[in-house]
């Protein structure tokens, strides 16, 4: 590497790893102390054809969300420690919503001290414009519900920075992101020349939205180079989101969709029907990962689905 260049990466590493897990406002989160419970899915449907050229899709799907839990625990640990192994670091994009609760086993015995957790590199899918510390913050669920029960360095933490502006801290967020791809930090899709995350953690919304990816804003469909965007004024709520576009996002070497509340059953099986039309009109129809689509299902989504693809 350049000598101009690594005194670059090593100005930006510096900046983000001064950025802490824990901002001063935040409360102390509460323990997770239950057992961990050995549970299956009562169906792993056989895999699918996504639309992307050689990607798979398939489905589990669960009586209940503790067995999804579970299940999800070891897919992420499997992937944690395939990644840490052949290239000594995991790179994992986190959504917001109910998503990170759903994570709450990887603090429980066996992952607590069986996963490499110093190789994780974590980043988010999309963040609001407010502090870390306010309520309806990404950074802050997670940190609630899952970083602050781990032993991650803080400095692969990658916190969108709030404190700019929307266009700021978008542009920060992809040089940021370059530089972790230069290094090998994260995968290069040789495909697309896109990060290839290797595993994108996607929570659900009832409209299908994922991400802060929405119907209106067509540039987020566009190949237009960018890695990250921003919405001004978002429809959901009304606030500047800062947010990966699409390509990367189905630029993704492994790809979990959650959900299990019963008001997605119907989002949830014309999704994976309709998977990567872009004529379609939720979002969630738009996810074509270039690697493996991975279903975690459970309650009515669960059957619906079940019904429509097995």
């Amino acid at each position: 590497m350049a000598l101009s260049s690594l005194s670059l990466f090593l100005s930006l590493r510096s900046f983000y790893s001064a950025r802490p897990i824990l901002p001063p406002l935040l409360p102390k989160p509460r323990a997770f102390s239950s057992n961990l419970l050995r549970s299956h899915p009562h169906h792993f449907g056989a895999p699918l054809k996504a639309s992307t050229e050689g990607a798979a899709m398939a489905q589990k799907i669960f009586d209940t969300e503790e067995a999804l839990m579970v299940s999800l625990a070891k897919y992420t640990a499997d992937l944690s420690h395939k990644f840490s192994v052949k290239r000594g670091s995991f790179s994992l994009v986190l959504s917001g919503g109910s998503l990170v609760k759903s994570l709450r086993k990887l603090v429980e015995p066996p992952y607590m001290d069986s996963v490499e957790w110093s190789k994780w590199h974590v980043f988010w899918l999309d963040e609001k414009t407010i502090p870390k510390d306010q309520d309806g913050c990404n950074y802050k669920l997670a940190y609630d519900y899952f970083l602050s029960q781990v032993p991650l360095l803080p400095g692969n933490v990658y916190a969108i920075n709030e404190a700019l502006s929307a266009e700021g801290a978008t542009d920060d967020y992809e040089t940021c992101l370059r530089h972790l791809v230069k290094c090998g930090v994260i995968d290069m899709s040789t495909a697309t020349g896109l990060p290839k995350f290797d595993l994108m953690l996607i929570g659900m919304d009832p409209d299908g939205h994922i991400a802060s990816v929405f119907t209106d804003p067509p540039f987020l469909q566009e190949d237009n180079g960018k890695w990250v965007t921003f919405i001004h004024e978002s429809p959901n709520p009304p606030i500047d989101i800062i947010t990966l576009t699409l390509p990367v996002i189905n630029s993704s070497a492994h790809m979990a969709i959650v959900s299990t509340s019963g008001h997605q059953a119907m989002s949830t099986s014309n999704s994976v029907k309709n998977s990567g039309d872009l004529d379609g009109k939720m979002p969630i129809q738009w996810v074509s990962p270039e690697g493996e689509l991975t279903w975690f299902l459970t309650g009515d989504a669960a059957e619906t689905v079940g019904q429509k693809c097995v």
